[in-house]
């Protein structure tokens, strides 16, 4: 349990740091991110969420920047179809944080 903390604190410190350089629109996409990843790290150490529950959370949260990075790497930054995915995507995981974290210990 103490190396699944220690790896979702790297994951968190990593997914927390974003480009100095870049534009408003990508600082927010980036921002909301770093917004979820402290708040998955505050539902761990309140004991809000379970391990498992982090995890499911942390994966998802990956999926999400893959797909961002993948969107980014395909041409001149995201498209407003593209942004409009990754703001629907962080919607649900967004709710999904929110869910987990109130459904009582160890639901």
């Amino acid at each position: 349990m103490s190396r699944l903390r220690t790896a979702i604190a790297i994951m968190t410190l990593v997914a927390c740091t974003a480009p100095a350089f870049a534009a408003d629109h990508q600082r927010n996409i980036n921002k909301r991110q770093a917004v979820q990843q402290r708040r998955i790290a505050e539902g761990i150490e309140s004991g809000a969420l379970t391990p498992r529950e982090a995890s499911i959370l942390e994966r998802q949260e990956a999926r999400i920047s893959a797909l961002e990075a993948r969107d980014r790497k395909s041409g001149g930054g995201l498209s407003p179809k593209e942004r409009a995915e990754l703001n629907r995507l962080l919607n649900l995981e967004s709710r999904r944080i929110y869910r987990q974290k109130h459904d009582g210990p160890g639901k």
